[in-house]
């Protein structure tokens, strides 16, 4: 099951993504995304932010719906972001050479 939810935080439009993300989930997730590229794609400079810590699984056809939206971003002038991807989501896009499409947020250096 996948869960869709969206907030605003200092850094922009947050788009959190929860559960399972696979072929099941795609046209959810798609719907999602492109509406909230629609509606947050100017605010903060363009820059929205996909969370996925709360990912359990991904697979391939999530992972091209994710690139294809950030792709849609940069063609609409801003930029989307990853954050919290898990070690797994992260091999899943070097795997998939998708990590060339896709801006992931770089983890904080501990103190």
């Amino acid at each position: 099951m996948t869960t869709i939810s969206t907030d605003l935080d200092t850094t922009g439009a947050v788009l959190v993504l929860e559960g399972d993300l696979d072929v099941r989930s795609t046209g959810e997730i798609r719907a999602a995304l492109y509406e909230h590229l629609r509606v947050h794609g100017s605010y903060t400079g363009g820059r929205v932010v996909v969370d996925l810590s709360e990912v359990t699984s991904v697979d391939e056809t999530a992972l091209k719906v994710l690139a294809a939206a950030s792709r849609r971003a940069r063609r609409m002038g801003g930029s989307m972001v990853l954050r919290g991807a898990c070690p797994a989501v992260r091999r899943m896009l070097h795997l998939t050479h998708l990590i060339r499409l896709v801006e992931l947020e770089r983890d904080p250096i501990p103190a």
